[in-house]
């Protein structure tokens, strides 16, 4: 539009100049000057007004033309140099990395997205390594915590068989008996961070099967049956017959195993735990539900993350390294599903959507 606008009052000007410079008005007011200025009379006015301009019209226009080229050029200068200042404060804010968006003129509208765009690039690949950074500490720090209890417990005790050489059947059989629980327990934690490991670094393949969902489970809630009983609690399976599912068993299984886990030991005494399986639109719902104190919201949105305790007052005794949520996230998400809990009136939900779903 300035382009536009700039060559029509090119094209007005010079057209102006061209029909009006050699008489009329303009012949008026020369003639008047030279016969004020240089005393002159009317006629020799007139000739010398002539001789300069009517005789050299042909070089006098093409003067005009190269001072209007000269007046457009460097205003078409003006405002590349300033669009090319508006770039480079954009770039000086780009690398700055400063909060607010960067803006410039309507003109530049494409580049101004391209920086936005570099921006919002740079400042998720920053987030990103400063998140994974985190986690990598926290891995460290989790992995000093979590083993160094278990390990102290097996140390200690062995160094009381060692130390007691006077040391009765039933002691010496109590003392072993602790020390293999804590070393299951160290070995359990060390499986555990070897599997996240496993699933942040590594490219899961799945392998996928058709089972029967019930059966699955039915299995499942049998397994738990001693820790059922030592809560004095009741699981629930509320599954139609014969639902089939397409997934990665040996995977799916864990997810189910540490759910019910988590509910289980989340669980008020001497209450249900409810499994409950639907389908909708082609997919597969499993909704497990305990009561319990009730998860805050803010610890229900970080429930899925790594290393995240609902209680952090929970020893490693009766809670995992806070891995077994993250884990069964990555496994659904990767069977193209989703996970999401709810907690509200002393009740706790986990809800897992799958999708492909076949019913015979």
């Amino acid at each position: 539009m300035r382009s536009v606008i700039m060559l029509v009052i090119s094209v007005l000007t010079v057209y102006f100049v061209y029909m009006h410079m050699f008489k009329g008005r303009f012949a008026n007011y020369m003639v008047d000057f030279f016969q004020n200025f240089l005393n002159m009379n009317y006629d020799e006015a007139y000739s010398l007004f002539g001789q300069i301009f009517r005789n050299n019209r042909t070089m006098l226009v093409l003067i005009f033309l190269a001072i209007v080229f000269l007046i457009v050029f460097r205003t078409y200068l003006n405002w590349f140099t300033k669009y090319f200042e508006e770039i480079n404060k954009g770039v000086d804010n780009l690398i700055a990395e400063n909060a607010g968006e960067i803006s410039l003129s309507p003109e530049l509208f494409p580049m101004e997205r391209k920086l936005n765009t570099a921006k919002h690039t740079i400042e998720k690949q920053k987030n990103d390594i400063l998140t994974a950074e985190q986690r990598k500490n926290d891995l460290i720090m989790y992995l000093a915590h979590d083993l160094k209890t278990p390990l102290a417990s097996v140390i200690g005790y062995l160094n009381l068989l060692h130390d007691e050489k006077q040391i009765s059947d039933e002691l010496r059989e109590k003392y072993l008996s602790i020390s293999l629980d804590k070393a299951e327990r160290l070995e359990d934690l060390i499986n555990e961070f070897f599997e996240i490991s496993k699933y942040n670094l590594t490219k899961i393949t799945l392998q996928y099967s058709r089972i029967n969902l019930k059966r699955m489970l039915e299995m499942i809630v049998y397994e738990f049956q001693p820790m059922l009983k030592e809560k004095n609690l009741t699981c629930n399976l509320i599954i139609p017959e014969n639902i089939m599912i397409k997934c990665d068993a040996d995977k799916i299984q864990r997810v189910f195993d540490n759910l019910l886990r988590n509910a289980v030991i989340y669980s008020y005494d001497g209450t249900d735990i409810d499994i409950a399986v639907t389908t909708q639109n082609e997919n597969i719902i499993i909704k497990f539900t305990n009561h319990g104190d009730t998860i805050p919201k803010e610890k229900l949105e970080r429930i899925f993350e790594q290393f995240y305790r609902i209680d952090s007052s929970r020893s490693t005794e009766s809670g995992g390294a806070g891995l077994g949520l993250a884990i069964a996230k990555q496994i659904i998400e990767l069977h193209g599903g989703s996970v999401a809990a709810e907690s509200k009136d002393d009740i706790i939900e986990f809800e897992v959507m799958l999708p492909s779903v076949c019913k015979l």
